[in-house]
């Protein structure tokens, strides 16, 4: 009799912490809602004065930080470049001999022609050797800042060498 009574008790006690109507009440509502969370936070933050961290006004910029900058814009330019080319060329009527004849009937003088050549070499030459530099990075090579400075010049050097090459082609 008394384990009968020992495990009518139990399952009471088991169907009551299962049951859903019962544990709804043991939730708590959230005192503050994200918006008052980040007020909050911003308050904080600003009673104490300090600057935001990354805050790029703050910083002396160097040449590894200018051209990992730069790295990335040059990444999205060429990206654009390349898919508005190709769209441009299967969206417009013509073939790309008709397009190239009809740059060459402008008869633009050879500055020009060498200007655009470079200036369109030069993210691509660019990226490219910062590329080359960034592999050299996941090897483990060239971390100690005096390198570091050394192959951002290298690069730069490079990526005028180069793309003064293709603009003469």
């Amino acid at each position: 009799m008394a384990a009968l009574a020992l495990r009518s008790a139990s399952r009471r006690c088991l169907l009551a912490r299962l049951s859903p109507s019962l544990s709804v009440p043991q939730v708590v509502p959230m005192g503050t809602t994200a918006k008052e969370e980040m007020a909050q936070f911003w308050q904080r933050n600003s009673s104490s004065r300090r600057p935001l961290s990354p805050h790029v006004t703050i910083y002396k910029w160097s040449l590894p930080m200018a051209m990992s900058i730069s790295h990335r814009g040059t990444g999205v330019a060429l990206s654009l470049g390349v898919s508005l080319f190709g769209l441009g060329a299967l969206l417009l009527p013509e073939q790309f001999p008709h397009y190239l004849a009809l740059l060459k009937s402008l008869s633009l003088g050879p500055a020009l022609v060498c200007s655009a050549k470079f200036a369109l070499a030069f993210p691509f030459t660019y990226h490219t050797w910062n590329g080359i530099r960034h592999l050299a990075w996941d090897l483990g090579k060239g971390f100690k800042i005096p390198q570091v400075n050394q192959s951002g010049v290298l690069v730069l050097v490079l990526t005028l060498l180069s793309s003064a090459g293709l603009a003469a082609l």
